[in-house]
């Protein structure tokens, strides 16, 4: 039997791989270049049992996905650069609240409303360091409609397996293009849902580390009572200010993620393994990467590409090593320079580091490219 597929737009193929995913809660606040994700779940989440919200702002946004989420539900909001700053203390909450959540960032210009209708990748550096504090970040960027869709339902997998919340980083060309999505069979793909206490709800404590470094999580509304706070806590879920609790909880925290990166990250290579210049790309720029690596070859330019989908945690030990093995690597990004930062720190001067850098609300194309690759031959 024929698989389903559809000619749909990025966005709309996020919200039906959040579908997929199992959401049953949308919270969210209209903003360009986001809205067809809450269009697409404000028709279909009604259908399935599930609830869509339009709260007041993108602060009450973020208020209510974390609320529902305790709730046990699989929750889900989008919006773009403006919206994130403003859900970034309650991205905070949930960092040390350790609540699932999938937060949608289509990206555009910036700052402040900068260009809503144009694309841009500026919201990096935004996506680890928004929020205050010592905390650990996941975010993936998805490059075409088809992974868009396949990267939401792992955004939701890996909420679900590390109880906190996960970006998916995509820019206005990919969220408003529209492609060939093909439908995966249920069960094709992992879905993954949190772990449940297996104790009884008197002996259940939310924090638990001796479950290991993600305790179970119970459902409010349960038979589970427990409390939660913004305050750093003691296994109860109570604030403490005790300094060896502390240090415990925040280091656990980090650990999850740490510990986890080689089932987290996730890449692309192509024709890296002879490569000499090394175009690393992400998101619909990398398309551009692709391309012009192919134009290089056939002049005799041994390019390749190297495309982190797994932004955060940065994939360090790989690009180490591709710093030992290039002449140069080139990272092309629309912004003026911040995923280049990670690839200098963790290079250490083994090669030379250049960026192709664009911020007038157009693509990088593959001509820019293939121009800075020729200046560093």
């Amino acid at each position: 039997m024929a698989k389903k597929v559809a000619l749909l737009q990025g966005n709309e193929a996020c919200a039906h791989g959040a579908l997929y995913a199992g959401a049953k809660f949308f919270g969210g606040y209209p903003i360009t270049p986001s809205t067809e994700v809450a269009e697409v779940l404000a028709q279909e989440l009604p259908k399935i049992g599930g609830k869509f919200i339009q709260m007041e702002d993108e602060i009450g946004a973020m208020a209510s996905v974390i609320g529902a989420s305790l709730t046990g539900a699989k929750v889900i909001t989008a919006t773009s650069g403006p919206g994130v700053s403003l859900k970034q203390e309650l991205i905070g909450y949930a960092c040390i609240a350790e609540v699932p959540c999938v937060i949608i960032n289509v990206m555009r210009g910036g700052p402040s409303t900068g260009m809503p209708t144009g694309p841009g990748q500026s919201d990096v550096m935004q996506a680890r360091w928004g929020t205050h504090g010592d905390h650990a970040t996941i975010a993936v960027a998805p490059a075409s409609c088809q992974e868009i869709f396949s990267e939401t339902v792992r955004a939701f997998n890996l909420a679900e397996t590390y109880r906190m919340p996960v970006q998916v980083l995509y820019d206005e060309i990919v969220g408003h293009m529209r492609e060939r999505i093909e439908f995966p069979e249920p069960g094709e793909l992992e879905v993954v849902d949190r772990t449940q206490p297996t104790v009884p709800p008197e002996e259940y404590k939310p924090y638990d580390s001796s479950f290991g470094d993600v305790p179970p999580l119970a459902a409010f509304g349960s038979d589970y009572r427990f409390h939660v706070t913004g305050l750093n806590k003691a296994a109860d879920g109570f604030p403490t200010t005790k300094a060896d609790l502390v240090d415990a909880e925040e280091r656990r925290q980090i650990r999850k993620v740490d510990a986890n990166r080689a089932k987290i990250e996730k890449n692309e290579e192509y024709l890296v393994d002879d490569a000499e210049i090394v175009i690393l790309a992400y998101g619909s720029t990398s398309r551009s990467a692709r391309y012009a690596v192919n134009e290089l070859r056939k002049e005799g330019v041994k390019a390749g590409l190297f495309r982190p989908i797994t932004l955060w945690p940065f994939p360090e030990k790989r690009v180490a090593e591709l710093a030992r093995q290039a002449k140069a690597i080139i990272v092309p990004e629309m912004n003026l320079g911040q995923m280049i930062l990670e690839v200098e720190r963790v290079s250490k001067g083994a090669c030379e580091i250049t960026g192709v850098n664009r911020v007038d609300g157009e693509p990088i194309n593959p001509g820019q490219i293939m121009d800075k690759v020729k200046e560093v031959l």
